[in-house]
């Protein structure tokens, strides 16, 4: 019995190379699952992505989703992708053995961790308090620069990742600090500033996100970045919300192991291989 793909659908064509199609996963005539694959993610039309990679029961522990995902690489190497991303949720154990058998690597993570009924006390000294005007000005000149050099380092072009910065900031921050429900906070110990954290509802999901989180260079290895990670869940608290989520970038240990410390787990797992 042969597993191949067949497109389930037209295949949508958009600017700057983007394009998309579903397929279903197929044995001989009958259909067993179902996947997308497009190549519309933020770094251009090199790099590829596969969605939603679904087998039916009946069909699962054959292999099918090996084959699907196989030919999935295949068509994005006919469309001249250069790399395949895929995102895999941690309550799907098959698909995360999947992704390792296949040769991809983690990139990064989201974590979330439900909150606790009351806020958390900070340590003695430090208090979080509203960034000021003044601060906000500096902190998002830096914030655009840090974002677009973090999408560069992952290999978008220069140019393309500063643009991202600036419209995702625009999006997210359209009022600056008068945003409705962002907290952008100051951490201080002793009356000095140590840190700086951006709390907002999150875009994706129910509950808080964390989208930007830091301890100022000459404070770090302090246990500051503790406070701010509680000073997070104090404020996601004020906003009414019941959990707390995050992204963490493979590498970043130091940050992993405070998070894991303080409750987080993953949810997600996000995967990268370079299409040979």
């Amino acid at each position: 019995m042969t597993t191949t793909l067949r497109p389930g659908g037209p295949l949508q064509q958009g600017a700057g190379g983007a394009r998309s199609r579903p397929y279903e996963i197929r044995v001989n005539s009958r259909r067993v699952g179902a996947l997308l694959i497009a190549c519309d993610t933020p770094f251009g039309p090199s790099v590829g992505v596969i969605r939603d990679l679904a087998v039916d029961p009946p069909d699962r522990g054959r292999g099918r989703a090996t084959v699907a995902a196989l030919a999935a690489e295949e068509v994005l190497r006919g469309w001249g992708c250069r790399r395949v991303t895929a995102s895999i949720p941690t309550a799907s154990p098959a698909g995360l053995r999947l992704a390792a058998a296949l040769g991809y690597t983690e990139s990064g993570r989201n974590m979330a961790k439900e909150l606790p009924a009351g806020p958390p006390a900070l340590s003695g000294g430090v208090e979080g308090r509203p960034m000021t005007p003044a601060e906000y000005e500096v902190w998002l000149a830096e914030a655009l620069e840090g974002y677009a050099a973090d999408w560069a380092a992952r290999g978008m072009p220069p140019e393309a990742a500063r643009a991202k910065s600036e419209a995702d900031h625009a999006r997210d921050l359209p009022r600056g600090l008068d945003t409705p429900g962002v907290s952008l906070c100051t951490l201080e110990a002793a009356g000095v500033p140590v840190g700086h954290l951006w709390v907002a509802p999150s875009r994706t999901r129910q509950g808080a996100y964390v989208y930007d989180v830091a301890v100022a260079e000459p404070y770090r290895g302090r246990g500051h970045g503790r406070d701010l990670m509680l000073l997070a869940e104090r404020r996601a608290l004020a906003g009414g919300h019941r959990t707390l989520g995050l992204h963490v970038f493979a590498g970043n240990t130091p940050a992993l192991r405070l998070y894991e410390s303080l409750g987080y787990r993953p949810t997600d797992i996000h995967f990268a291989k370079d299409l040979l």
